[in-house]
């Protein structure tokens, strides 16, 4: 005999092997039952996790706990979105912050608009469909919301508030710039004012925002 061929193994008495067995069988299920026992309390657990992380992050948007666009009190470095953007096209970028989602649109009457991509719902991102509507619409998949390409409001599905606003301007190249931001819901002129007050003064002035002729006055005072 050689020595990798082994010998069969004797059988044991009728009676006892039959009763080794049975009790190989009922372990191996009791095995079977706990494994798929823990199974399902981790599928359960995990279930649980995510379910709960989801609806701390929707609590967080909708309470304002998280961050949104346009909650800094301070003027953005401007940044420049796209070297041209044609009528019924859209580009996406970052602003004001690298982790800020934003989308610029020129609507088919050539006017410009921009706004955060992230839905003010549960904060998935926001998309652009020129073929819906008369004027396209800005969607989020997630929950089907729909949002109107012109104002940023609200027109179906779950969101809460509009998409808070980004302003764009179109140099004399044909180049679009992000210029600020406005929080959701927020008018234009306040959000400007907000942002312009303290650092460039002379465009409050323009804007006829509140205090400005005081920080303008200080200005020249201090340069003369």
């Amino acid at each position: 005999m050689s020595v990798t061929e082994q010998p069969p193994p004797a059988p044991g008495p009728g009676p006892a092997g039959e009763g080794d067995g049975d009790a190989a069988a009922e372990h191996l299920r009791d095995r079977i039952s706990a494994d798929s026992l823990t199974t399902r309390r981790d599928y359960l657990r995990i279930v649980a996790t995510v379910s709960g992380g989801l609806a701390i992050g929707g609590v967080g948007v909708a309470a304002g706990i998280l961050h949104r666009h346009g909650d800094s009190e301070t003027m953005p470095e401007a940044k420049k979105v796209a070297d041209r953007l044609e009528p019924g096209r859209s580009v996406a970028f970052r602003f004001p912050g690298d982790e800020d989602r934003a989308l610029a649109v020129r609507l088919a009457d050539g006017s410009l608009v921009g706004y955060s991509a992230v839905c003010t719902h549960l904060a998935c991102a926001v998309l652009w469909r020129e073929d819906r509507g008369t004027e396209g619409e800005l969607y989020c998949p997630c929950h089907e919301g729909v949002f109107d390409a012109r104002t940023g409001e609200v027109t179906a599905g779950p969101p809460p508030r509009p998409l808070p606003r980004i302003f764009l301007t179109e140099r004399s190249d044909g180049s679009v710039w992000a210029l600020a931001t406005a929080r959701s819901g927020e008018p234009a002129k306040e959000a400007l004012c907000r942002q312009f007050i303290d650092s460039r003064p002379e465009m409050a002035a323009q804007l006829g925002c509140p205090g400005a002729d005081r920080v303008t006055g200080g200005s020249e005072k201090r340069r003369t």
